[in-house]
């Protein structure tokens, strides 16, 4: 976690240039303590330690190590732990720790690089405790006997200074120095030929001594036997053997062969080989033959471990004198190294808003092997959404292209396939999954653009009639949808209190019972709301329709049935079969099949004179008259509506028999009398003519415009009949009836008066739409009932059952 952490504070400069051109260095001593101060970093950086802390510096290493720590407060650098040059840095001769110091708001970071400087913490050591030499005697002055060098891991002045035997002796002294070839010796030197005789065998040590302070020593244990003369040492053919191989290379391959010769003869020419390892190498990767001088490998190579391996090779002859080499062992890599990615970080899940060119992960790649086995590419599969781009040096940022919608994609697998240049080149794929989380960016869809429910009138209160359904493409609160009345209904629209939605399941209902008759039909606008924040909504549009319920009986319009004596139709009786004599109107507030209406003859003085229209209402003889039949007829019409159950209403109507209107039988007056109301009578036939043709014509003219403005209400919404939108469509029906003109007068005559005149009433007006009529005979075709002879208390104005003309315009249909 913590190497995330600061690989992920170096993303975030990458791409930005360094702070300084020129790094800012210190120098510290290895091994020194933990809190040890390397430098004023704060002060050298031009910051103070308040900065420190306010931008959150920090220290970020392209390894991941933290080898020294920050102190925001003081702004001082300090060691974080235990350093080891050798550890770190081998033998290399400088030992340079780099980092950066990382600042945010704004974003900037320093290059920093520290020094760490070598102490003489490590004796010198030689590869072997003991060392045997058998000499001959009678050797010459002067004679060397190689020593392999004593090593030390420390650097310069802490490394083998001085090498000394001890205890000292006449007969030996030791010599070191370097080569031409920068190869260090060490080597015994024979001050006094030696004397078998004297003494066989002699030991002593010799002291290696670095320059360090206090100085460290190493001490090898040299014992020297006395043999008899072997003159020649071994001699190698190169003093340094250097040889390639690859790191694949199998076990037990030839690395390479040295060759050592020894002019003597016998035992003392004849060469045994030794191969000894470098100092720190516990298990050695190859091995000698010690006849034939073959060196082969005993494990496999890795070249990211060593690139090389010094070896050093004794050739000893059976005299005992030897000879040394170096055999340096180059290794040459092959591409056997996957790329590897780390992720320094990631962020999932992005919200779906997520602007173009954000940063969703960052990463390095690397690859341990070298050259262009090293070299290493990436790329990513999809790149419709998301792009790689290289950041600094080996990171890359993993960034949005486009904009992100979680409702059609809510998760994105991306595969980023890194390459290095090997042949064959070697790949690795690293998969991010990217979660998207929801934004409110989707208002409620209703699954119908409109929605039409019916109800029948005179239901019960909350009753529920439908619902209504939004979805939300949102996940969660945002996709959590509450329904409600929207408050706005429109200038064209009233407000009805008599609808109820439920605010979670959308269900709705009529709170109240509903007339037909008043309401036919209301809409509401029902708004869906989420729950997002801010809140998004859609709004639909509910029609509510009523239904029509028969709970209106008809209403005889004509003839009027008042309480006032009923008027009698004059019927000559030269008249024909089918002659009309009057026509029953009714209207029906109900709709539909609820208000077709038939007419019947319940009751008639003779029911065989007389038929009546089933559709049409149109009183008509069925036989001519005859001299048997009453002067004065009375019949009694049923208007029987197509409900279920069906509702009536009758009308009562009177008829004279008369060979011509002179037949009746008036009080006679005077001449004079008579005279006057001639002139009488035809001053009042003539207004009344003007009268009833100007308001002919003025309900001509308003009931076309009223046509004209119901065929725009019908188009432009629902429409509510009024009663005398009823009303109006009567004229219709009496103009399209049979009667012979589009008005009826009632004619009375008086009795008891000296005066013979007509009273004229006020037409009837046209004012109701057209009524469909049951389906089934034709509007000309007659129904019979049994007739029944009724008496004048039966046919009475107070018995018909039926409401006048002037109450039927006087009722309200609000």
């Amino acid at each position: 976690m913590a190497l995330a952490r600061q690989v992920l504070c170096v993303c975030a400069l990458l791409g930005l240039p360094l702070a300084g051109a020129e790094p800012i260095r210190y120098s510290v001593a290895e091994e020194a303590e933990s809190g040890s101060l390397v430098g004023e970093l704060a002060e050298d950086a031009g910051l103070t330690p308040a900065q420190l802390s306010a931008r959150r510096a920090r220290l970020v290493s392209e390894d991941g190590r933290q080898h020294f720590r920050l102190e925001r407060a003081s702004g001082r650098l300090v060691v974080a732990g235990r350093l080891d040059r050798e550890q770190l840095c081998a033998q290399s001769d400088t030992c340079m720790l780099p980092f950066e110091l990382l600042l945010s708001d704004p974003l900037q970071f320093f290059r920093v690089e520290v020094n760490l400087e070598d102490i003489n913490d490590h004796s010198p050591v030689f590869p072997n405790n003991r060392v045997t030499f058998k000499i001959v005697e009678r050797s010459d002055q002067g004679s060397r006997f190689p020593l392999e060098v004593a090593q030390d891991l420390d650097i310069g002045t802490n490394t083998v200074l001085a090498y000394s035997i001890s205890p000292e002796n006449e007969y030996f002294s030791v010599s070191y120095g370097s080569r031409t070839n920068g190869d260090k010796y060490l080597e015994l030197v024979l001050e006094k030929s030696l004397d078998r005789e004297e003494q066989a065998e002699m030991t002593f040590s010799v002291i290696a001594v670095d320059g360090g302070s206090p100085p460290k020593s190493g001490t090898i244990e040299i014992s020297i036997i006395i043999l008899d003369v072997n003159d020649n040492a071994p001699i190698f053919t190169q003093e340094r053997y250097i040889g390639k191989i690859l790191e694949n290379t199998p076990e037990g391959s030839v690395v390479l062969s040295v060759l050592a010769t020894d002019p003597d003869a016998g035992v003392n020419g004849d060469i045994s080989y030794q191969l000894t390892q470098a100092v720190g190498e516990s298990d050695s990767a190859f091995v000698i033959d010690p006849i034939n001088g073959e060196i082969k490998l005993t494990k496999t190579l890795d070249f990211e471990a060593a690139q090389t391996h010094e070896l050093t090779v004794r050739a000893t002859d059976g005299g005992g004198l030897s000879a040394i080499c170096k055999v340096l062992v180059e290794v040459v890599d092959v591409n056997d190294n996957v790329p590897e990615l780390v992720v320094s970080s990631f962020s999932s899940p992005l919200p779906e808003n997520t602007v173009p060119g954000t940063v969703v992960a960052l990463f390095t790649v690397r690859d341990r092997d070298s050259g262009a086995n090293g070299k290493i590419s990436c790329a990513l599969q999809d790149q419709l959404f998301f792009s790689l781009r290289p950041a600094y040096k080996n990171y890359y940022e993993l960034v949005t292209v486009s904009a992100l919608d979680r409702e059609e994609t809510p998760q994105y697998i991306l595969s980023v396939t890194a390459a290095d240049a090997g042949s064959p080149p070697l790949t690795s794929t690293h998969t991010f999954t990217v979660d998207i989380s929801d934004v409110n960016d989707n208002a409620p869809v209703f699954n119908q653009t409109s929605y039409t429910m019916y109800v029948r009138e005179n239901n019960v209160p909350t009753v529920f009639v439908g619902a209504v359904s939004a979805a939300d493409a949102d996940v969660g609160l945002n996709a959590k949808v509450t329904y409600s009345l929207a408050a706005e209904q429109g200038p064209e629209r009233a407000w009805c209190s008599c609808i109820s939605v439920n605010s979670e399941k959308g269900h709705v209902f009529v709170l109240r019972p509903l007339d037909y008759e008043r309401l036919r039909q209301t809409e509401v606008t029902v708004s869906a709301s989420d729950a997002g924040s801010p809140p998004l909504r859609a709004n639909v549009t509910v029609r509510l329709v009523v239904l029509d319920e028969n709970d209106n009986a008809p209403l005889v319009l004509y003839p009027a049935q008042e309480s006032g004596p009923a008027s009698s139709e004059l019927v000559p009786v030269s008249a024909e079969a089918g002659y009309l004599i009057s026509k029953v109107v009714a209207v029906d507030a109900d709709s539909g099949q609820n208000s077709w209406l038939s007419y019947h003859l319940l009751r008639a003085t003779d029911p065989g004179l007389f038929s009546v229209g089933l559709q049409s209402g149109e009183v008509r003889l069925r036989r001519p008259v005859t001299e048997r039949d009453s002067v004065k007829q009375k019949l009694v019409v049923l208007v029987r509506d197509n409900g279920k159950p069906p509702l009536s209403a009758t009308a009562a109507l009177s008829a004279l028999l008369l060979k011509d209107f002179s037949d009746v039988r008036l009080p006679h007056s005077s001449p004079a009398s008579e005279d006057q109301a001639a002139a009488s009578l035809t001053t009042y036939l003539i207004t009344a003519l003007v009268f009833v043709s100007l308001l002919f014509l003025i309900s001509t003219t308003v009931l076309v415009a009223r046509k004209v403005c119901r065929r725009k209400e019908l188009k432009a919404g629902p429409v509510l009949y009024a009663a005398d939108t009823l009303q109006s469509g009567l004229a219709d029906a009496a103009a399209a009836g049979t009667l012979p003109r589009a008005y009826c007068y009632e004619i009375s005559l008086t009795t008891g008066s000296g005066n013979s005149e007509f009273r004229f009433l006020k037409p009837i007006l046209p004012s109701l739409p057209p009524q469909h009529c049951a389906v089934g005979q034709g509007p000309n075709e007659e129904q019979d009932f049994p007739g029944v002879p009724v008496s004048s208390e039966d046919m009475a104005p107070d018995n018909a059952g039926t409401l006048s003309a002037g109450q039927f315009n006087g009722l309200s249909f609000d």
